[in-house]
């Protein structure tokens, strides 16, 4: 559908026709009359990637692969938060970004390329893992047993065909450690350079062989927790930054096309304390044009306004709204796991296992509070109780009745909400040699997963209305309303910060309770023969099977919070389930063997068919080549075609209350084409129409969508492996690789709803603009309606590369390695049918251009060392789109380049124990720009600062 670059068109017919040359080998092949005879057994392991025993440790797909001490060993409270500095994986949901939304608080999932965590598949062991984000196949890495993670291998060509849907962008496999012997101990504390922040870690491990060797069990434990912090409690982001329109930039300048023209001033710059003036925790109010706030003891004077910004309803160096008292760099968090595993030798061909965990994790986030102005400003009465004598006065002289208070209730109580995820997950495996030439991996597993939420300080309209509108009887102040008086009404005054007593908070003041539970059941079975038939260049391998799974999601929030009684966004229950037959298969054709340029060629491929209870049938498949040029060269490439079906929350989320930020296209002030301007005129807008109602949020309703379809992706890797033989112990791998998705499940952005509606060249009678309502009388925004379509569509191309070179020197053993990416193109279509219009992800914000990690390990006798430095091009805060459009935005239009280092030092004593300490953002890295390193691109660089840690650890 999408118009590819030449060179993606170039290298996708080179993989088609190398596949159609390997298929013409094969059959030529087949009537060979030369026969190879294999003179001595070679060792066949299992690579991720593949169910088929191969030689050697070639994977038939690029794989990355950490070893779990790279990821334990740092002051990182979690493994993902580890492995989110991975150049492949974007830092979508890390512990400092996971507080952005309602029930995420806690939250560590994985990304691969940016393009959305519900297309990452989270394996442990090659095995599914039950959920932990209601509604998703999400799988949060704080379940994941830390001090058993053998290694991590990210796989990223072909691998829904393996194993299954959600593995659109790839794999991250959980590879864990086998035969666990004796006792590991660790223990790791940390603490931050220049601000409270301090985490604690505690792992525990023992196993042990049981009758006579033939069995073994383990059990493990692990403790984690860290104390959040404030925006305010670093210098480095306690500043309150604010962008105001540039008052040097006198007059915006258009082309005939409506295009902002570039002039070198941009139009808004950012400032230092600066916020917004027209709300306050004081309260404030607008009488005669002037700005009046309230002092501790409710008396009125005019706010200090200093430098005003009236267009943006900003000032600086004034009595501001300092939103940065209300930002959380970092969440509290807590974490328990418990894991036990044991394995059996049924016979010596064939072994029984079983495994259990339980898992909590609780998080913590402060939000803001409850906060009125405009629409749902407080209206104040003349004879209201607490109404001082000079308030009075002044309402009093401009003969007003009542005066309309704008308040963010700090005293009131900061809203919090707290996250415990219980997750439960039994599994039981049957797995060995049937015979001499075939294998069987059966497997049975339930997992569970709890959350319960709660949301404290949830303020009740109805009882904060009767609370704030009190009144003087018999000298006594109480609530004006009788019947609320009689239900135990508290009355308060809102004038000052500090103003609301503790009692009325109790009155108008509640926490909700919501649940969510997530269920899973996979019950699976495959067969593998690594040397199924013979052909001239070696065996055939075969691997297949099938897979039954079962998904339920359950979310009841709060009873009393959706019915919209409370502050809280009246949300819906979400139910909904689905089950999944599969069956699939994997071939692996040697093709070639010493003929000519061909050491080796191998010809792969794998299909997957699914039978969804919610869309019907889906079918996955891949094919590969792996050409052995050399001892020290191989040539790899795969060409996927990936089926994603929706998950239940795209599919059964219901219409949910929600707020948005809109420019309305109807406003003179933006871009206006002839069809905006005959569609807002048949809208009933006026011609000169400039909304106000965009200033502050709208309310929406967003939700699922029962009728969604799959969206089906194609993608291709090519790349190779040099392993010079005259550069002993350097390996590098270079492979290119392209993700294009259609069909791409996506809730269209409010934005895009009232753009779309107006833009439409057919007139307003289109889907889009049923999902608006606008007021009858003036025409402004009043609800807009965004439900989750297949009208997207994303692709992606880039190179990844490793480097890596080990040697002996200075009387020890170095290690080194590069993994990075280069990112040619991250592209996201808002409409599949508009391929004309997309936004250029790549070299933006989380999505740098370049991305590298270095690293350095020496080891000496009992002495171990380590550097690490992970490297992000500079990147633009625009992309290429808007910046057509409106070249001069801002004075802050980019970040430079950011380096952050590692360091840590370690020595094992004789009987065990091993001491080390480290320190992570060695040089003390600042957050580049005005960021926080909250938001979901600017999570990639670190807010915590520098960071000291010391570890002891036991082993016997």
């Amino acid at each position: 559908m999408f118009r590819r670059p030449v060179l993606e068109q170039k290298l996708n017919q080179a993989i088609r026709l190398s596949l159609y040359s390997a298929a013409a080998a094969s059959a030529l092949l087949s009537t060979a009359v030369i026969a190879q005879q294999t003179e001595a057994a070679v060792e066949r392991v299992q690579v991720t990637g593949s169910r088929i025993m191969r030689e050697g440790a070639i994977s038939p797909s690029p794989v990355t692969s950490i070893s779990g001490a790279e990821l334990v060993e740092t002051g990182a409270l979690n493994i993902g938060e580890a492995l989110n500095e991975l150049p492949a994986l974007a830092s979508t949901y890390s512990l400092a970004n996971s507080g952005n939304s309602i029930g995420t608080a806690g939250l560590s999932l994985l990304d691969l390329r940016g393009m959305g965590t519900s297309r990452t598949l989270v394996l442990v062991d090659g095995k599914r893992h039950v959920a932990s984000s209601a509604g998703t196949a999400s799988v949060d890495t704080n379940t994941i047993p830390t001090a058993w993670v053998e290694s991590v291998e990210i796989i990223t060509g072909g691998a829904s065909a393996i194993y299954g849907a959600d593995a659109v962008t790839g794999v991250v496999n959980f590879k864990l450690k086998k035969n666990i012997q004796g006792l590991d101990v660790s223990a790791t504390a940390s603490k931050a350079n220049d601000n409270p922040y301090h985490n604690q870690k505690l792992t525990f491990s023992y196993g042990q062989d049981i009758a006579n060797g033939d069995g073994n069990v383990a059990f493990a434990a692990d403790f984690a927790t860290q104390d959040g912090m404030n925006a305010n409690d670093r210098s480095l982001t306690r500043t309150p930054w604010f962008a105001v329109t540039n008052p040097a930039n006198k007059e915006t300048q258009k082309d005939a096309a409506g295009n902002t023209i570039h002039d070198g001033v941009p139009d808004r710059i950012t400032l230092p304390n600066a916020g917004y003036y027209d709300s306050s925790v004081n309260g404030n109010f607008l009488l005669n044009k002037v700005w009046y706030t309230f002092n501790p003891d409710g008396s009125v004077r005019p706010q200090q306004m200093g430098t005003v910004f009236a267009s943006d309803t900003a000032c600086q160096n004034c009595e501001l709204l300092n939103l940065r008292d209300y930002d959380d760099l970092q969440p509290n968090f807590d974490r328990y796991s418990f894991n036990l595993k044991g394995d059996y030798d049924l016979t010596p061909e064939m072994t029984l296992s079983a495994s259990a965990k339980h898992v909590v994790n609780e998080g913590y986030t402060d939000r803001q509070p409850s906060f009125f102005e405009y629409g749902s400003a407080l209206v104040i009465q003349r004879d209201n109780a607490f109404v001082s004598p000079s308030l009075g006065a002044l309402m009093d002289a401009s003969n007003k009745k009542t005066i309309s208070v704008h308040r963010f209730n700090k005293d009131a109580g900061r809203r919090k909400e707290e996250n415990t995820r219980i997750t439960d997950q039994f599994n039981l495996g049957l797995k060995g040699q049937l015979n001499d030439d075939w294998s069987i991996d059966s497997f049975v597993t339930h997992g569970q997963t709890t959350l319960k939420q709660k949301n404290f300080n949830n303020l009740i309209r109805k009882n904060w209305a009767q609370s704030i509108d009190a009144i003087n009887v018999n000298g006594q102040i109480v609530c004006r309303d009788v019947a609320a008086r009689a239900a135990g009404c508290v009355p308060t005054s809102v004038f000052g910060n500090g103003a609301v007593n503790q009692a009325a908070a109790n009155w108008f003041n509640t926490t909700a309770f919501s649940e969510a539970k997530i269920k899973q059941r996979v019950i699976g079975t495959s067969f593998a023969n690594s040397n199924l038939y013979d052909l001239p260049a070696g065996g055939i391998g075969f691997a297949g099977g099938v897979e039954y799974r079962h998904e339920q999601s359950d979310n009841v929030p709060d009873a009393f919070a959706a019915t919209g009684a409370t502050f809280l966004n009246a949300l819906q229950a979400t139910h909904g389930k689905f089950h999944v037959k599969e069956l699939f298969a994997e071939v692996t054709v040697p093709l070639l063997s010493d003929v000519g340029p061909f050491q080796d060629l191998t010809f792969d491929a794998a299909a997957r068919y699914a039978d969804y209870s919610t869309i019907g049938e889906a079918t996955s498949w891949k094919t590969g080549l792996d050409w052995t040029m050399t001892d020290e060269l191989r040539i790899r490439s795969t060409y996927s075609v990936a089926l994603r079906a929706p998950n239940i929350g795209e599919l059964y989320r219901p219409l949910n209350q929600t707020f948005f930020r809109v420019s309305d296209p109807c406003d003179i002030r933006y871009k206006q084409s002839a069809n905006r301007v005959t569609n807002c005129a048949a809208l009933g807008v006026p011609a000169q129409f400039v909304s106000t109602a965009t200033g502050s949020s709208i309310e929406g309703l967003s939700g699922g969508n029962s009728n969604l379809k799959a969206e089906e992706s194609d993608s291709y890797t090519i790349g190779f492996v040099y392993q010079p033989e005259w550069f002993e112990n350097a390996t590098l791998t270079v492979d290119y690789w392209s993700i294009e998705i259609d069909d791409a499940i996506d809730t269209v952005s409010a934005q895009n709803v009232v753009n779309k509606c107006v833009d439409s060249a057919n007139g307003i009678n289109n889907v889009f603009c049923q999902q608006i309502v606008r007021d009858a009388a003036s025409k402004e925004l009043k609800l807009i309606t965004s439900s989750t379509l297949n009208v997207a569509a994303q692709t992606a191309e880039g190179v990844d590369f490793e480097l890596g070179y080990d040697f002996d020197a200075a009387g020890g053993r170095f290690k080194t390695k590069v993994v990075g990416t280069y990112l040619d193109s991250r592209k996201t279509y808002s409409f599949q049918n508009n391929p004309a219009e997309f936004e250029q992800r790549a070299g933006t914000e989380g999505e740098a251009t370049w991305q590298e990690n270095f690293s350095v390990a020496y080891s000496r006798d009992a002495w171990t060392a380590s550097w690490k430095t992970r490297h992000l091009s500079g990147i633009s805060l625009y992309t290429d789109q808007s910046l057509a459009i409106n070249p001069d935005p801002s004075d802050i239009m980019n970040y430079g380049s950011y380096f952050i280092s590692d360091i840590s030092l370690g020595y094992e004593f004789s009987n065990g124990v091993k001491l080390a300490v480290g320190i992570d953002n060695l040089f003390d890295r600042n957050l580049p720009g005005v960021t926080t390193g909250t938001g979901t691109g600017s999570a990639s660089y670190d807010n915590i600062g520098q960071l000291f840690y010391s570890t002891v650890s036991f082993k016997m």
